[in-house]
């Protein structure tokens, strides 16, 4: 709807112009402050070109009204245009917003290490990245997301050390003198009698199947996160061992070297990250020879980079804040386009219940597991109060606001919209199939701005994409559902002389909150 309103006004005032939207829809649905940009140009005042501007809309289909209001040009949308976009959309509902982008995004996102269940705080990138496919992939980008397995390192040995422990205490029972740093909770000890089951007793009888257990266990907890995040309808196209992509090093370093941003000191190499804004240099091989951490994540996204996307986003928690700087500093000396690559930062969730800390799991080591709220909340409610926030900011929520069967529980309030749209053609006993070709016309100015409204799906999610702010969907979401509630409350449909034509309005707004709901990952309800 927006692209067809710019080209109308760009072909009649043959400029460049910026598209406003006033808050109050009495004005119109769009406006330009264009005249103001043209009175030093045209030596008049913005008032009298905003006058003679309007003319040029007098024979318009697009717009009903086109007025000037102290210089700015108001456009309202005819009836016509509304009705036809409407009823587009209600027939080709799979098809509403969508459009072609000649752009490819490689989108990676949660990478857990593989040594644990994911926690609350793996959720919300989770959550944001899925969405963010979802979109992107209906908007026409050609959207491939990725895991990256960091199953390389001192985890690893960490992870198959704990186990080999816990089974050496739980199953061999014998006394076990414990590291300073190990992998706690239950699911370890969990693992050990797993691993007894399928590898025999003998495992945990030589340090030497330490590493065999180190696999075993990453491979189970790559199953469990998996399965955490199917709970909740994610599903990765690809995943990236960083184990697998060590053999590349070599290839990496040496692109490295060649940019002439590698030296040696203390018997280490660094990189001179502080030439692209890093607070200081970083080490890329230790004095011992190994490859730092940093090191994997070079050689990373020198493979990302080999399989030319057009764009790069990562998704990282808050605290991964200071790897920004370091990690582009490498792409670039690598001979990249560091600008390719766009880190979205998600912050951490604080979860209270009936007012107070929601409990942590012991299962997990005192973390609060993202299975557990699934189970307290469910997946819609989860997904979209952690879309409901922009990511860089702290979210806090109380899960027993899911309980309330009221307004005050956003995802109850916009299901409950859409039921009771359900609700209204079953009472008709009319289908949509029955008001498709009904004309919107003679609207008052309540169903006029729930049309619009319910039209603005598309803009919203193109919005929302492009600044990566997916809380305007869920507001949209609630801010539709709010409007339907009202109108509802205000007018009589069934048996009515408008029944028809507000029948095919409630047919719209059911299209933008299944469809907004459905791109977040969510099935609208017909009935509650």
């Amino acid at each position: 709807m927006k692209k067809r309103v710019i080209q109308a006004i760009k072909d009649e005032l043959q400029r460049e112009f910026i598209l406003e939207k006033p808050k109050d829809l009495s004005f119109g649905h769009y406006a330009t402050p264009i005249a103001f940009s043209l009175a030093k140009e045209l030596k008049k005042s913005p008032m009298v070109i905003a006058e003679e501007l309007c003319k040029k809309f007098e024979n318009s289909v697009i717009f009903k009204e086109v007025t000037s209001v102290k210089g700015y040009i108001n456009f309202r949308l005819s009836e016509e245009f509304l009705n036809e976009y409407a009823t587009f959309a209600i027939m080709n509902e799979k098809d509403f917003a969508k459009s072609n982008k000649n752009e490819s995004i490689l989108l990676e996102y949660v990478s857990a290490n593989p040594t644990g269940p994911l926690h609350i705080g793996h959720a919300r990138g989770a959550v944001l990245g899925d969405s963010l496919v979802r979109i992107g992939n209906h908007l026409g980008y050609k959207v491939v997301s990725e895991y990256y397995v960091n199953d390389a390192g001192s985890q690893m040995e960490m992870l198959g050390l704990s186990i080999y422990l816990a089974g050496r205490e739980n199953v061999l029972h014998v006394d076990v003198e414990w590291p300073e740093e190990f992998y706690r909770g239950e699911y370890i000890v969990d693992l050990a009698h797993e691993a007894k089951d399928e590898l025999g007793l003998a495992i945990f009888e030589d340090e030497k199947n330490i590493e065999k257990l180190s696999f075993w266990g990453k491979d189970k907890m790559i199953e469990l996160i998996k399965s955490n995040l199917s709970a909740v309808g994610i599903e990765f196209e690809q995943f990236v061992s960083e184990k697998s992509l060590y053999n590349k090093w070599d290839d990496s370093f040496d692109k490295l070297q060649k940019s002439n941003k590698t030296y040696k000191e203390a018997g280490k190499t660094w990189i001179r990250s502080t030439d692209l804004g890093d607070e200081k240099d970083r080490v890329v091989i230790r004095d011992d020879g190994r490859p730092t951490y940093l090191a994997g994540d070079i050689i990373y996204h020198d493979n990302k980079y080999q399989r030319e996307y057009d764009h790069y986003i990562n998704i990282w928690g808050a605290d991964h804040h200071g790897y920004i700087s370091r990690v582009k500093a490498a792409i670039n000396f690598l001979g990249y386009d560091e600008k390719k690559l766009e880190v979205i930062l998600a912050q951490m969730v604080s979860l209270l219940k009936a007012g107070e800390p929601y409990k942590m799991s012991k299962r997990a080591g005192n973390f609060i597991l993202m299975s557990d709220v699934v189970k307290d909340v469910g997946s819609d409610a989860l997904r979209f109060v952690f879309l409901s926030k922009k990511s860089d900011t702290h979210l806090e929520f109380d899960v027993d606001m899911f309980k309330q069967e009221d307004s005050s529980n956003p995802i109850f309030y916009i299901n409950y919209a859409h039921a009771r749209i359900n609700q209204v053609f079953n009472k008709s006993g009319k289908t949509v199939e029955d008001i498709k070709d009904v004309k919107l016309e003679d609207l008052n100015d309540d169903a006029a701005n729930l049309l619009y409204s319910a039209l603005l799906l598309p803009e919203v999610l193109e919005d929302a994409f492009e600044s990566r702010q997916l809380q305007k969907v869920t507001e949209y979401l609630k801010s539709l559902s709010a409007s339907l509630h009202k109108f509802y409350n205000e007018n009589r449909v069934v048996g009515e002389v408008n029944e028809e034509k507000y029948l095919k309005l409630f047919a719209m707004v059911g299209v933008s909150i299944r469809l907004g709901l459905h791109l977040i990952g969510i099935k609208a309800k017909d009935k509650m």
